[in-house]
């Protein structure tokens, strides 16, 4: 007969203030299998580091899945498991001072999402220690091994062993006995956020599966690492993850059309109400979609502008840096009834613009920026976000750049489930289990959860998503670090017991800000 007993403690959901509280669970039954926990460590990018709400902070940090897997590896032995020190994070504002903002919260006085009120108390005071907990924000796969890597990323400068050090190379310092493997989203993930675009937010960002570049300190920050250097760069970080004998668990790479970041902005928000009505919409249609509509089906392209419905939503007007250029056309058909500086205004701004469709991603922060007025418009008659200007190439990722990063996720996940299966470790397919969160999740205790942006309170008690909408909140790692468990438990032939989510809090909520 089992001997449990068991300890919960219930997190009182959303109020940032509340320190974690875990369930602590004692079994006899409960066993490691085949794998040593002696050592644990976690290699990785945010994902793994702990990153939420656009940050990492002090308790945000304890609810990382590698430190929930650790609270159950130490039920059967597993060794004490060690993160970066957020100790002088006081105020659990997080943010590093000089450079990141402070985390995200719900005002509910004023119904919205803002930064916590107050200023990064975190510094780059160097702490030269190898943690177990060895994700770093921003990290792509090449950063894994590329020496001096604390030079461009401030959180791996608060904790580099050396100015030389490199991230797989301090990993290997806890000479680890169990490993967790969750690098390679930011490898596509950097292009999908910026909407395929640099940092200027227009020039388009380069996908090196098509450009054949294999020299990645030749990337721009937004481009899309050559699937040849990410399976080669992998194939070094398993090998020497398991070089001392170590067994570990690699996480595939989710889609982005998983997360909130990507689903919660519609492509058509432009109701006739916020267009000002019948008489504005007709006006745009008279002096700037219909004659668009005009020139672009003169050359072809009927549907590329449609004249706007004064009775249902209309798409948004974006830059798409794949259209045809048709400056030159709009140029030229406009310069008899507008004079040629202003046609030539015309041509400049909608010469590779159209109409958002459903196949379209507009990402999260585009919501703040649609139906505002753009100050680098060379008119007055056409600068409307959105409406009578081009929403800018970072905002939306259109279908072609969407398929760029698919096929990217792929080759990735391709790679990342060969060179497991040559090393004869698990993988955790974590793209399967986020996909399955856009039609709903059911996990053992029988709730459903989804991939839906937070909406209000009714929904709070299901969203999985912190609020910058890449990365979970405290309940979605608990589910993530229970998809895990459950391949140890299934893979190295262990009994270990998984979490509750329902114990973790949700989105952080704060009564005035």
């Amino acid at each position: 007969m089992k001997n449990k007993f068991i300890y919960l403690a219930i997190i009182a959901a959303g109020f940032a203030s509340c320190e974690p509280e875990f369930e602590n669970t004692v079994d006899a039954n409960y066993t490691s299998g085949d794998a040593d926990f002696t050592s644990y460590v976690a290699v990785g990018n945010s994902l793994t580091a702990g990153y939420m709400d656009g940050t990492v902070y002090r308790v945000g940090q304890t609810y990382s899945f590698p430190n929930l897997l650790a609270q159950k590896f130490a039920l059967v032995g597993g060794g004490e498991f060690t993160q970066p020190s957020y100790a002088e994070d006081v105020n659990n504002l997080g943010g590093i001072q000089g450079l990141t903002g402070t985390r995200l919260v719900i005002n509910a006085s004023v119904g919205g999402v803002q930064p916590i009120a107050g200023s990064p108390t975190i510094t780059l005071t160097p702490q030269a220690t190898a943690y177990n907990n060895m994700g770093v924000p921003g990290a792509k796969s090449f950063h894994l091994t590329f020496p001096g890597y604390g030079a461009l990323n401030p959180y791996f400068a608060r904790h580099a062993t050396s100015p030389s050090a490199t991230v797989l190379g301090d990993a290997m310092l806890k000479t680890p006995t169990f490993f967790t493997n969750w690098i390679g989203a930011n490898d596509v993930l950097a292009y999908a956020t910026s909407g395929g675009a640099q940092a200027d937010g227009v020039t388009p960002a380069a996908d090196h599966n098509f450009t054949g570049n294999t020299n990645p300190a030749t990337y721009g920050g937004n481009d899309i690492t050559n699937s040849n250097v990410f399976a080669s760069v992998y194939s070094t970080i398993v090998t020497t993850l398991t070089s001392n004998g170590a067994k570990g668990v690699v996480c595939t790479i989710p889609s982005v059309t998983s997360i909130p970041y990507f689903t919660t902005v519609p492509y058509a928000p432009l109701s006739p109400t916020a267009l000002g009505g019948s008489a504005n919409i007709n006006a745009l249609n008279a002096q700037l979609y219909g004659p668009l509509d005009g020139i672009f089906t003169a050359y072809g392209e009927p549907n590329r502008v449609n004249p706007l419905s004064a009775t249902s939503a209309n798409p948004i007007l974006i830059y798409d840096a794949d259209a045809i250029d048709r400056s030159a056309e709009i140029t030229g058909a406009l310069s008899g009834t507008l004079g040629v500086p202003t046609a030539t205004a015309f041509g400049m701004v909608f010469g590779k613009a159209r109409q958002a469709t459903a196949a379209d991603l507009v990402v999260l922060p585009a919501s703040s920026v649609i139906g505002t007025t753009n100050a680098s418009s060379p008119s007055a008659l056409i600068n409307i976000n959105g409406v009578s200007y081009p929403m800018a190439n970072k905002w939306v990722l259109t279908a072609t750049e969407k398929a760029r990063v698919a096929n990217a996720t792929a080759a990735y996940n391709a790679s990342i489930v060969s060179i497991a299966n040559a090393n004869d470790i698990a993988v955790a397919d974590m793209n399967a289990i986020m996909n399955q969160l856009v039609t709903g999740l059911r996990i053992e205790t029988g709730q459903l959860y989804t991939a839906n942006y937070f909406s209000g309170s009714a929904t709070e008690g299901l969203v999985l998503f912190s609020l910058d909408g890449v990365h979970p909140n405290a309940r979605g790692y608990a589910v993530i670090a229970n998809e895990i468990l459950k391949v140890i438990n299934e893979f190295y032939n262990a009994n270990l017991p998984l979490h509750n989510p329902s114990y973790f809090p949700g989105i952080n909520i704060v009564p005035s800000n």
